[in-house]
Parts: structure tokens; C-alpha cells; sequence
């Protein structure tokens, strides 16, 4: 069986190592989550080479495997969007893990990024799917300035009432720095229109990787839109590393009391529905983010 640029070869016939292949992330259903792409030896590359494979995919990251140590299953990774290499990216991370189980057999992996170390665990569920767990490097959050807010508020087209007053705007680190604001209602969220190029020029200004926009439905849910115009992606389906940073935020504002797994909805608005769930523990300052993924098929 073949396979070409719009799918990925079934598990149980991987090609070759150099091939790229493309996985859904935080779904089950290739026709959900956030597509990524996945190069598992990718030793031979350049930076040009892999900037231009990222570019051709498409996706807003693919994962390039730089060095690989199978038998102490650890791996170098790096992610490259269509524009540019970002330090870390949780859902390309999740479908690599998922990609190396489905050929290495489930269990334990360490992932050397340019953010730090992710071990990642993963396992096979009853219906046959992987699911794999990251754990984020250490997190952080402080609030938003005026000087931060007041510009990525005219650039989203939001007033400061559109906000969640109970849910204050903060910067976020959880691999990379993402501005967490919570809208006030669903509604609010669904609205989506941004100034691209504003927001991108902002965004690149303060080295934030994704706007993570968010909605409370209830303390344990929320739902969530992460524009990636520094990217060249009007939207991300579903950000694993804005999710590590968001569980930062929840435990910087005291919002955990104690060890809690959130879940986070994501891609709903874009026609991609992604499930994210992130596991905080207040003395614990890493997140664990967990998902499946799944080979994406032709017209996904």
C-alpha cells in the first residue's frame, strides 16, 4: 500500500523513516484535532530543509527528529511551523510520541527540545488508540501590562468588557509564552475576527507563540481558540503548549486547590473539535497534557 502527501501509512506498515508523515492530534477521529506533521529521522536536514518541508506540509508545526537513541528511547525534536522554528509545540509532540509507540512498541520516551526535556508516556487504550502524556517544563505566569493588553485587545477587535474579570489576562510560559485571556461568554469566543498582520507584528514583538483565548463553562471545562498568525496560521485547532501554560495559569491564580485534570475543548468554532486534558498540581509547577492521535487519511 502507498501512501502520499495527504495521508499517513497505516501503523502496521511504516515507510521510511525520512517520509513525512501527518497525524490528528487530541482526537480520535482524523477528521478532528490539529493536524501535524512528523519526520521521525530527520538527521540528514538542515534548518532550510526543514523550514521547507514545514512550509509544503502545511500544518501549523511538524516535528523533525534530530537525533535518535531507540534503545534508551530517547530522541532530539525540533518544530518547525510554515515560518519559523518555535521552541516547543504540544501537539506535534503528542502526535510523535504517537507515531514512535505505534512502531517501538507503547511506554516511556524522553523528547530533548530546544525548551528543555518532555518525557512523555504513552499507553494503548482499550480500543486500540494511543494516548500520550507530556510533561511540560516547569511553568509560570504573571499578568498581562496595559501596554500588552490594550494592543492585543484593538487587535482582536475585544473591548475590555468582552472580558472575564474573575479570569485576570496574564503571560503565560509553559515551553514558550502565550497571552491567556478568558472571554466573558461563549458567544464572545465563537466571534472570531482579528487583524492578522496587527496581532502577528504584536506577537512577534513579544515573543508570544499563540493568543490563548479561553471560556469558562466550569471550573474543571473550558473552551479555548489560540490564533497563530506568528505562524502563518489564522488558528490552531489544538495548542498542547498553550494548555501546559494555561495549567500555570490556573495554579498561579489559585484557581487548583489541589491535584485536578482539566479539560480543555478547542477547534469546536473551526470544524476540528480537539479534547485536551491537563493535569495540575498546586506544588507542582509542570503540567502533564494528555491526548490521543491518530494517522490522517486522504482529504483530512
Amino acid at each position: 500500500m502507498t501512501t502520499d502527501n495527504d495521508g499517513a501509512r497505516p501503523a502496521n506498515q511504516p515507510g521510511p523513516l525520512t517520509e513525512t508523515l501527518r497525524y490528528a492530534a487530541f482526537t480520535h477521529d482524523p477528521a478532528g484535532g490539529n493536524p501535524a506533521g512528523v519526520v521521525l529521522d530527520a538527521s540528514g536536514l538542515d534548518d532550510a530543509a526543514m523550514l521547507a518541508i514545514a512550509a509544503d506540509v502545511g500544518y501549523s508545526e511538524t516535528a523533525f527528529v534530530t537525533r535518535r537513541d531507540e534503545a534508551a528511547r530517547r530522541f532530539q525534536v525540533r518544530y518547525f511551523s510554515p515560518l519559523a522554528e518555535v521552541a516547543f509545540c504540544g501537539h506535534a509532540t503528542v502526535a510523535l510520541a504517537v507515531a514512535l509507540a505505534e512502531r517501538l512498541g507503547a511506554g516511556d520516551i524522553v523528547l530533548d527540545t530546544p525548551a528543555g526535556e518532555i518525557p512523555v508516556a504513552t499507553g494503548v487504550g482499550d480500543d486500540g488508540t494511543v494516548r500520550a502524556t507530556l510533561t511540560s517544563v516547569p511553568t509560570r505566569s504573571r499578568p498581562a501590562t496595559d501596554t500588552e493588553l490594550e494592543p492585543a485587545l484593538k487587535a482582536l477587535g475585544w473591548a475590555p468588557g468582552d472580558l472575564d474579570a474573575a479570569l485576570p489576562p496574564h503571560v503565560a510560559f509553559g515551553g514558550n509564552d502565550h497571552l491567556v485571556l478568558a472571554a466573558a461568554t461563549r458567544e464572545r469566543l465563537a466571534d472570531l475576527e482579528y487583524d492578522f498582520d496587527g496581532l502577528a507584528e504584536l506577537m512577534s514583538r513579544h515573543g508570544w507563540t499563540t493568543v490563548h483565548l479561553v471560556w469558562r463553562e466550569s471550573p474543571e471545562r473550558f473552551h479555548a481558540r489560540d490564533p497563530f498568525p506568528v505562524g502563518g496560521v489564522v488558528e490552531d485547532p489544538a495548542t498542547g503548549a498553550a494548555a501546559a501554560a494555561f495549567g500555570g495559569y490556573l495554579r498561579t491564580l489559585g484557581l487548583v486547590t489541589g491535584p485536578a485534570t482539566i479539560t480543555v475543548r478547542q477547534g469546536e468554532d473551526m470544524g476540528r473539535p480537539s479534547d485536551l486534558l491537563i493535569d495540575v498540581t498546586p506544588q507542582d509547577s509542570r503540567t502533564r497534557v494528555s491526548g490521543q492521535a491518530v494517522p490522517m487519511t486522504a482529504g483530512h
